[in-house]
């Protein structure tokens, strides 16, 4: 059974006739599904109104995946072209674990995670977002020690050199043995990797806000900032998930909400789209899908946020 739209009374909602005939100047996109090809997902991202997208490649909840055909390569690049649509991420599959303790796992994450390297190579995708995974049963410096030799081993003997392909280390909720759950976890784990691998970083609204950050208030929005440029660095941030969260402050709890509902709220959103620093940046929506038209909400609503519609 399907459900009805619910009504945003705290969402913006640019009007109709603006949002008909307008694109915004950012990068703004949401997470799709790839059902019926990825060249399908982005001409469906054209159509609601989004620049770029975030994918899977495979089934994120699957060991075993498909390859990329030279066909279905041809067609993503085409639609691309077409629509200007970019850049492309990918979200690597929920089951790799890059620092487990367990030989099993981590052998089967290498394996994996080197074939989502190759699909995104095949797809001309410029980004592939990981979590480093749980260093369970381990210190936090032995975690960071796998979950960087476990990159290499996965990149070694790929052809990225030539390509804008980077590896993007997103920040998660903190959870405890989360590996990243603070700026300069992502920061540590990008040096070890930098003589090996193009890496570069992704921050998620909501991980931020539950892991501790304060990015709500004025004061703690410019002390979270500062704290970006000390550890990571603005230009090493290439993707920012945006996503409101269910879960309070300090949380750990990794739920997301639609943007404008949840305990971050609108101007949060509305700040970062704004800030200088990420004028390069590409902001994708995370956010649940609950009824019809989801999807195309968040985006537009980050759209308006960002207070720079363009004509078509």
């Amino acid at each position: 059974m399907s459900k009805s739209p619910r009504v945003r009374s705290n969402t913006y909602s640019p009007s109709v006739a603006a949002t008909s005939k307008t694109r915004s100047s950012r990068l703004i996109g949401v997470h799709l599904s790839t059902t019926g090809g990825v060249a399908n997902a982005i001409r469906r991202a054209s159509a609601i109104g989004a620049n770029t997208l975030q994918i899977f490649s495979s089934s994120p909840r699957m060991w075993r995946a498909s390859k990329i055909t030279a066909d279905q390569a041809s067609a993503t690049r085409a639609a691309r072209e077409e629509l200007a649509i970019g850049p492309l991420v990918i979200h690597t599959s929920y089951l790799v674990n890059l620092c487990s303790q367990s030989e099993e796992i981590r052998e089967k994450s290498v394996q994996a995670f080197r074939g989502e390297i190759e699909r995104a190579l095949a797809l001309g995708a410029e980004y592939l977002v990981v979590h480093p995974g749980s260093y369970r049963g381990m210190t936090r410096q032995q975690g960071l020690g796998l979950a960087a030799k476990s990159i290499q081993q996965a990149i070694a003997g790929l052809p990225w050199q030539q390509t804008p392909f980077h590896i993007l280390i997103e920040n998660t909720a903190g959870a405890e043995f989360s590996l990243g759950g603070s700026f300069e976890q992502v920061a540590e784990l990008i040096e070890h990797l930098r003589p090996h691998a193009p890496v570069a970083a992704c921050l998620d609204t909501c991980h931020t806000h539950v892991s501790g950050y304060d990015i709500v208030s004025d004061a703690g929005w410019a002390d979270t900032m500062a704290q970006i440029e000390k550890t990571v660095g603005f230009d090493t941030v290439r993707v920012w998930h945006c996503n409101d969260a269910k879960a309070d402050r300090g949380s750990k709890l990794d739920r997301h909400e639609h943007i404008g509902e949840g305990k971050i709220g609108l101007d949060p959103f509305r700040r970062l789209l704004h800030e200088p620093k990420f004028s390069h940046a590409a902001f994708i929506a995370e956010t649940p899908v609950d009824a019809s038209g989801d999807e195309e909400r968040n985006v537009l609503t980050l759209r308006g946020l960002a207070g720079s519609l363009v004509p078509l």
